[in-house]
């Protein structure tokens, strides 16, 4: 019996195990085997072997946003990329038969669509929208230290943002105040058809301050800038959605850091937050890498700041770790003992002791940066970490055994969901430190969109370079990106932008890069620049205001190109960019999520026109919107089905579910009917199911097949439900945009890969319910 898959999986081209997704193939029209294979006979029920998860109708979304400083400039351009997003998910436009949009556009999901048009995709109308910010302490060092919670916001210098716990946050600003959010459970709750209780937000923006786009933008602007510093960007997000056993608190137990009893407010938050049955989209926002700190034994030592009143200083690293470079076995800290390796001169000063960075050497605002190399020891979590905690149905607890992951188990059962979330129905975003040019489809024209996982796949050239090869290199081989702008360093850096062409400078040129300006020689104390790029005209500013919490100009002489002169002086302390450094080890993990994996960058494009394709974050809340909805239509098909003179195909749609102790109606008007005699074996296959016992299926029906003018109208109309003399269609059809002539509307399947465009396609009261696992089987005779 050969197999159909419904494509490779989210993942397949990274490497990673497709999703078990297929059709079962009676006969030898359709085959996957060799020639010298057996014809499998005609069978007219062949077994059921393998389920279709419907599309998930839920969006669970998190922003994940660094809230250290520097990134007010930032939060406001998020801020103000909300209403696409919001928008893009909840009211999509409403477009004609060839998917141009209506001149006039409904304000809420729930209202109709001109006359001939209906939506370019299915409103999602249950969506829960939360803010976690990358401050989570400082894992058991004295950097970023928690304050009484019970303390008055930043009162007396206290400073709660500086430990966020990885909660939900929906504040107002950082030192106070917070957002009315649903049932005060500090995320917000999309819920037009009001059928939540309490009733959630009904309401997008009605232009003075009420909507749930409003109060995202409060929640996004209120994560503020005074945050902690060593940011936990990927930590925090795995914290809150992952981590089985999130501790209560950190304490340094005989120098070793212990986390300490669980946290009873987070699991909570994340039960009721995080639905099983939903599609889960995290967004993170930083400028950036990740200092991820691992929260068990010394490592918490990276992040000291002083013991007593002296200022701790980091054991120097082997000389190994500069010759032979970080991966050799003997590039260790000059701390650690390491008699295979032999002595090493320069692990001792001049008294003997072990060798300590200079104050110069080890500023403690870089104690994140090139870690082996410098120290000889990486104190952070590997990137690994974070692509498995995604990925992979199991976990390590904070003691090292396997548990099952909390993003595929049932969080609250009991609750009459019975569906788990795929592994295929998560996806991770990030708007981080890469200059846009290097991802974008046109290095000229953001207005083209970021490129996708696959895109940044593909060859540059006939040497098989990769954009991955450009922004990232291979940091687990220690080759650098091939674009000097991604590689960290604070000396000045040469050669020039592989996609662009653009020289790097420094400040004597006449000529600034359009991408980092220029690099800076002044002081060694910063790494150089990914990217900068305009500030908003209400977020220039001068250095020399006090009241400034944070400002990139102060210092002076400097030669950033962040700065220039302030009205009447002569000093460049006035700050009209905004910066960017590279984001190595969120890019890891993006490219380690295959085509789950949306990268974009925190350098805009544009920040002049607000209208303008190109401006802010548009693009990559367009790079989101686009790889998101992929998922909440049906999967496309990588091979040919055979129709007839009708264009229908020899398939059988089977949907499975549990009624919850109601009736089993198959509703002709919803596109089902009632299995015939014909089909008992394929519900007797559905049943032998693993997961029908856990599901409880009592249901089964058959979603019809689409015939004559409905099927016409389902082929065609990029509307969904198609109309048939003014009433919806519902049930399924075959649409083949590779045949010739295409057989249906390819603006239907322009979501799908180029040498996939195909798909069984469910409209209208057809798409399998909510609650329901589907059963697609297709003879061949």
């Amino acid at each position: 019996m050969a197999k159909l898959r419904l494509g490779p999986g989210p993942r397949a081209r990274a490497g990673l195990a497709p999703i078990a997704l297929t059709f079962v193939i009676a006969g030898s029209g359709i085959g996957c085997g060799g020639p010298d294979d057996p014809p499998d006979p005609p069978r007219q029920n062949p077994s059921l072997q393998e389920p279709l998860l419907p599309s998930p109708r839920k969006i669970d979304l998190l922003l994940a946003i660094d809230n250290s400083r520097a990134m007010a400039d930032k939060q406001a351009l998020l801020a103000l990329a909300v209403p696409d997003l919001v928008n893009g998910l909840v009211n999509p436009r409403c477009v004609d038969e060839s998917g141009s949009p209506a001149a006039t556009q409904p304000g809420s999901p729930l209202e109709p669509c001109p006359a001939g048009t209906g939506r370019e995709a299915e409103p999602v109308l249950d969506v829960h929208i939360g803010v976690i910010t990358s401050s989570i302490g400082g894992h058991g060092a004295d950097a970023c230290p928690d304050v009484d919670p019970n303390s008055n916001g930043c009162a007396q210098g206290s400073n709660k943002t500086n430990n966020d716990k990885g909660h939900l946050v929906a504040r107002v600003e950082p030192c106070g105040g917070l957002v009315a959010t649903w049932n005060a459970k500090q995320f917000l709750a999309w819920d037009p058809a009001q059928e939540l209780s309490p009733p959630g937000e009904d309401v997008i923006d009605d232009g003075a301050g009420n909507g749930i786009v409003p109060r995202l933008r409060e929640m996004v602007l209120g994560t503020g800038e005074i945050g902690c510093g060593y940011e936990s960007q990927m930590e925090s997000w795995y914290r809150f959605l992952v981590d089985p056993e999130p501790y209560e608190s950190i304490a340094v137990l005989d120098s070793k850091a212990m986390p300490m009893g669980t946290d009873a407010v987070l699991l909570q938050q994340r039960a009721e937050f995080l639905r099983s049955d939903s599609l889960l989209a995290i967004v993170m926002l930083t400028d950036e890498n990740d200092c991820s700190i691992k929260e068990y034994g010394q490592f918490y030592y990276v992040g000291l700041q002083r013991i007593g009143a002296t200022d701790v200083r980091m054991p120097r690293a082997r000389s190994e770790c500069t010759t032979k470079g970080p991966n050799d076995p003997c590039c260790k800290s000059c701390g650690q003992n390491a008699a295979e390796c032999g002595p090493d001169p320069t692990c001792k000063d001049a008294q003997g002791n072990t060798a300590l960075l200079s104050a110069e050497e080890d500023d403690v605002n870089l104690r994140c940066w090139d870690q082996k190399r410098r120290f000889g020891i990486d104190f952070l979590y590997p990137t690994d970490r974070y692509t498995k905690a995604l990925t992979s149905l199991s976990i390590q607890d904070r003691n090292g055994n396997l548990v099952p992951n909390p993003l595929f188990s049932d969080l609250k059962p009991g609750d009459g969901i019975s569906i788990i979330r795929d592994e295929s129905h998560v996806f991770l975003a990030g708007i981080v430190g890469v200059p846009w040019q290097d991802i974008a489809r046109d290095e000229t024209d953001l207005g083209k969109g970021f490129k996708s996982a696959e895109e940044l796949g593909q060859p540059l050239d006939a040497s098989g370079v990769t954009t991955w090869d450009v922004i990232l290199g291979d940091p687990a081989a220690d080759v650098k990106p091939k674009d000097p702008l991604m590689i960290e360093s604070v000396d000045k850096r040469t050669g020039k932008n592989p996609i662009t062409g653009d020289v790097l400078v420094d400040a004597s040129s006449p000529t600034p890069n359009p991408i980092n300006g220029h690099e800076r020689t002044i002081a060694n104390d910063d790494l150089q620049y990914a990217c900068v790029f305009d500030l908003l005209p209400d977020q220039k500013r001068d250095c020399t205001d006090p009241s400034r919490t944070s400002c990139d100009c102060t210092k002076v002489p400097n030669d950033d190109p962040l700065c220039t002169h302030a009205p009447n002086t002569s000093d460049p302390t006035l700050q009209v960019k905004a910066k960017a450094y590279p984001s190595l080890r969120e890019l890891s993990v993006l490219r380690g999520m295959g085509e789950q994996g949306i990268v974009a960058s925190v350098c805009p494009a544009s920040t002049a026109d607000p209208a303008s394709a190109d401006f802010g974050y548009r693009p990559a809340m367009g790079a989101i919107l686009e790889r998101v909805k992929t998922a909440l239509v049906q999967r496309c098909l990588p091979r040919v089905l055979s129709t007839d003179s009708e264009g229908k195909v020899p398939c059988f749609a089977l949907e499975a579910q549990n009624t919850g102790g109601g009736a089993c109606v198959c509703d002709p008007a919803k596109g089902r009917g009632p299995l015939g005699p014909e089909h008992e074996a394929a519900r007797k296959a559905a049943l032998a199911d693993p997961r029908a016992s856990q599901a409880g299926w009592n249901c089964f029906c058959e979603i019809v097949q689409l015939g004559a003018g409905a099927l016409d109208a389902c082929q065609k109309q990029v509307a969904d439900p198609p109309l048939v003399g003014g009433q919806p269609v519902a049930g399924f059809c075959y649409i083949d945009a590779t045949a010739t002539p295409p057989l249906g509307n390819p603006e239907i399947v322009k979501m799908c890969p180029e040498d996939e465009k195909r798909l069984l396609r469910f409209v209208g009261e057809g798409k399998p319910a909510v609650n329901a696992t589907l059963f697609v089987s297709c003879t061949e005779e």
